[in-house]
This record gives structure tokens, sequence and C-alpha cells, in this order.
């Protein structure tokens, strides 16, 4: 199961709002101590969509874009991964939540999850996949990017906990209970609520993330979504990439 010491993880999602409070804010200044602080926590990025931006570009092969490189087309890289001291990093295996109109959901994912898979082999100096803390805690010690990989959207599981167990066996660590799209099983915070939140079948999927050792992430569902799985959930969840609602609404 995937537990974490809270007081040593992070989980850093950085988002930037666009409009008049953006502009205005003065210029960041990074002190000292503000460096060593940041250099000394154990840094976990919640979300990374470098899986799906690979697919945007046709899925070319690492010889071909090489993250081991500078690459200014992608928002990310191993140098700036470094740079940056991302101690580790949750891999998203994002697919839209259109794909379940046609039935795709699961193959693109599976697709997705091999991708983290073949980059982790391919970079094998810089990346190790983690399944468990004490996966993380090794990859640390052997100066590695703990590499995870979190789920966004429930459309993945195509209504079935027999699938998002074989997910979990493929690596899968953390679920977003629904992507942009209302699930039938869940509400989504920018889609048509049908459901006040959870069904009952939506109420199982959490159970059994919990007994898994999966994380469920809140990010993209509705209040009473968000609701609901607090009040069902016996692990603590997350939200990967959230932003303040006063900030950005």
């Amino acid at each position: 199961m995937l537990r974490f010491r809270i007081p040593m993880a992070v989980i850093l999602s950085l988002h930037f709002v666009q409009g008049a409070w953006a502009q205005e804010r003065p210029e960041v200044v990074l002190t000292d101590e503000a460096r060593a602080l940041h250099a000394s926590t154990l840094l976990f990025d919640g979300h990374n969509d470098l899986p799906w931006a690979f697919r945007e570009l046709g899925m070319p092969p690492f010889s071909k874009v090489d993250i081991a490189k500078p690459q200014p087309k992608l928002h990310t890289d191993i140098p700036r991964l470094k740079k940056g001291g991302v101690k580790a990093q949750f891999w998203s295996v994002f697919v839209p939540a259109s794909t379940r109109l046609r039935g795709e959901s699961l193959q693109i994912t599976l697709e997705q999850i091999d991708f983290v898979h073949r980059m982790v082999k391919r970079y094998p100096d810089t990346f190790q996949l983690c399944l468990n803390s004490s996966d993380i805690d090794q990859a640390l010690k052997d100066g590695k990017i703990a590499s995870l990989i979190g789920m966004e959207g429930g459309h993945s599981i195509e209504n079935s906990i027999n699938v998002l167990r074989q997910l979990y066996d493929r690596g899968a660590r953390y679920m977003t209970l629904t992507h942009s799209a209302t699930l039938d099983w869940a509400d989504s915070a920018t889609d048509e609520a049908k459901h006040g939140g959870l069904t009952e079948f939506g109420e199982e999927i959490v159970r059994e993330m919990n007994r898994l050792g999966m994380l469920v992430d809140l990010s993209h569902v509705s209040d009473d979504t968000m609701r609901d799985a607090m009040r069902v959930t016996r692990a603590p969840v997350i939200y990967s990439h959230s932003s303040a609602r006063a900030i950005g609404n």
C-alpha cells in the first residue's frame, strides 16, 4: 500500500492565475533561506502531463525527443526537473473524458501507463518507478527522482472496479475521481451535476481505493463529490493540482 508520512512530504501544485492579480503581483525574490529550505524538502510534484504532451506530438521515440536534453517545446525535461529540486513526480496518465463516449478510455490509459514505464526504463539513472513509500525512500537514497503514476479521471476505469484493480496492478497510485465530465457515479466541477455527489457505486469505488492503497484525488470534482468522498474515505485524500478558490475560482 502507498503510505506517506505527511511531515516528510510536500505536494506541490503551482498554478498561475490570469488577470489583474497576476499582472500586479510583485516580483518574487528568493532568499538564501528559502533556497536552503527548498533543497532540504522532500518535494513532490502532484501532477505532470508529460505523457499526454508526448502523445500530442505523435508519441515520438526518446531518441528523437530526448528529455535528457533541454526541450523548450515541452514543459518538462530532466535538466529542469533537477534544477527545480523535484524529488518525486506523479506522472499523470491523463486521457480526455470524451474518450468514454467512444469506449477508448481504458485502452488509451493503458497506453499512457506504458509510456511511463518505458520512460523510466529509458532513463534509469534519473527515474525509479515507485509503488510504495519504501520504494520512494530507496529512490531518494539512490539519488533518483521517484516516479509514480496518477490517473486523471474515473472514466479510465469504465465503470468497473475490476478494471480499477488492474490499473492499480499496473502501477496507478492515485485516481482523480472525475475530470471535466460528470460520470455515471460522480459529479464533475465543470459539468452538469446529476447525482448530488457520489452514487452508491461511487462510494464503493472510494472504499476500494482505500483498500488497495490508492490515493483519492479530489481535483476537478464537484463540491458535493468532494464532501461525499471526504465522508466515505478512511485514508487521507489529496488535491493533486488545485488552486485556492479565493484566488482562482
